[in-house]
C-alpha cells in the first residue's frame, strides 16, 4: 500500500499517518500480519521526520493495532489476539481433546460416535450459556445500527448487538453506564483509542469492513461516459474510497474525487452525472436534479472475521470474568 500525505490540510502530518493507518485497518487495504515499511522508508516515502513516524507507530501499538518484532519491523495486529486467542490456549485445547477421544476409545466409541457426541453437548453448552450484551460504537447512529443488525445476524443467538455513537456516550451519562456493563465492545479501528479512553476496563476489538455488495453492484454499473462524483467527509478516508471506485468501477475514466467541504462542491454537483457519497452525508442527495444518480458508498462489517475472531470469544466465559474483575477493581 502506497501512503500519501495532504500538506495543504490543516491536519498535522503525524495525524494524517496514524489516520491513514488507521482506516487501512478498518477497511481492509492493510490485513493482520502486514508489514509496515520500516520507519525510516515511511519517513522517506510521506517526506516526513522519522521521529514523527516513530511517535505514530508507538500510538498506534498502544492501541493494540500494530505490533513490533525486534529486528524484524512493526506488523499489522490480529483482532483475534487481543482478547485471550492465543497459539498457547490451542495448544492447551489439543491437550483435552486427546484425552477424551482417548477415553472414549476405552468406552469403544468410534469418530462418527465420539462426533456426535460433541455436537450435543456444545449445543447444550451454547443454551446454558448466558445470551452476552455487545456494543458496537460507530460515528453515525443510522449507520451503526446497520452495522449491528449484520453483526447480530452473523452472531445469531450467541449475543444481543446494540448500536450507539461516539457523541453519544460522550453526552450521556446513563447510556455510557449501561454501554460500560456489555461483555464486549466493537468499533472502528480509528476510533478504538478514544472508545478506550471513554470506556476502560471493558474487552474491545476492531473489526474490518468491506464494500457492500450493493455498493460493488452500484459502481460496476456505472456507464462508461458516467461522470462521477465521490465525496468523502473524512480526509483519511478519501484514498480508500478512490482505490474502491478504481477497483469496482475500472471502466470508468470521469472521476472526481473531493471531501464534503470543498468549496467547489456545489458547481461539481451540478456537472455531475453520479453521485457517490460517503455515510453521512447523505443531504448531498437533494441537491442532485431528476436525472442524476445517486449512491452512498456504504460498508459492511466483515462476516468472516467476526465468524473467525467473535464468535470464538462470546462463546467462552472469559469475557465475562475479565469484565467482573475490571468492574470490581473500578469500584
Amino acid at each position: 500500500m502506497e501512503f500519501h500525505l495532504d500538506r495543504d490540510s490543516s491536519i498535522p502530518l503525524g495525524a494524517q499517518l496514524r489516520g491513514i493507518i488507521e482506516y487501512a485497518i478498518t477497511f481492509g487495504a492493510l490485513k493482520p500480519g502486514e508489514q509496515l515499511p520500516s520507519v525510516r522508508d515511511m519517513a522517506e516515502q510521506v517526506g516526513v521526520a522519522p521521529m514523527t513516524v516513530a511517535q505514530v507507530y508507538r500510538e498506534l501499538k498502544a492501541a493494540e493495532l500494530v505490533y513490533s518484532k525486534p529486528g524484524a519491523g512493526t506488523f499489522i495486529a490480529d483482532a483475534a489476539l487481543a482478547v485471550g486467542s492465543s497459539e498457547l490456549a490451542l495448544d492447551e485445547l489439543h491437550q483435552h481433546l486427546d484425552a477424551f477421544i482417548n477415553s472414549g476409545m476405552l468406552l469403544g466409541l468410534n469418530a462418527a460416535e465420539l462426533g456426535a457426541l460433541v455436537s450435543s453437548r456444545f449445543a447444550e453448552r451454547q443454551r446454558q450459556l448466558r445470551k452476552k450484551t455487545v456494543f458496537f460504537i460507530g460515528n453515525f447512529i443510522d449507520a451503526a445500527r446497520d452495522y449491528a443488525h449484520c453483526i447480530g445476524e452473523t452472531l445469531g443467538e450467541i449475543a444481543q448487538v446494540e448500536a450507539t455513537t461516539l457523541t453519544d456516550i460522550k453526552n450521556d451519562l446513563l447510556l455510557r453506564q449501561r454501554v460500560a456493563s456489555a461483555d464486549l465492545l466493537l468499533t472502528f479501528a480509528h476510533r478504538r483509542r478514544e472508545v478506550s479512553q471513554l470506556i476502560p476496563g471493558l474487552p474491545l476489538l476492531n473489526i474490518s469492513f468491506i464494500p457492500s455488495e450493493a455498493t460493488r453492484r452500484a459502481l460496476a454499473s456505472l456507464d462508461p461516459l458516467t461522470r462521477t462524483l465521490v465525496v468523502s467527509i473524512f480526509p483519511e478516508f478519501t484514498a480508500l474510497m478512490t482505490s474502491g471506485v478504481a477497483r469496482f468501477a475500472p471502466h470508468v475514466t470521469q472521476v472526481t474525487v473531493v471531501q464534503s467541504d470543498d468549496p467547489r462542491l456545489g458547481e461539481l454537483l451540478k456537472e455531475t452525472d453520479a453521485l457517490v457519497y460517503a455515510t453521512g452525508v447523505q443531504e448531498l442527495t437533494a441537491r442532485l436534479g431528476e436525472h442524476q444518480r445517486s449512491f452512498e458508498y456504504r460498508h459492511v462489517p466483515d462476516a468472516g472475521e467476526i465468524q473467525r475472531v467473535v464468535v470464538p470469544l462470546l462463546q467462552q466465559d472469559i469475557l465475562h470474568a475479565s469484565n467482573t474483575g475490571d468492574r470490581n477493581e473500578n469500584q
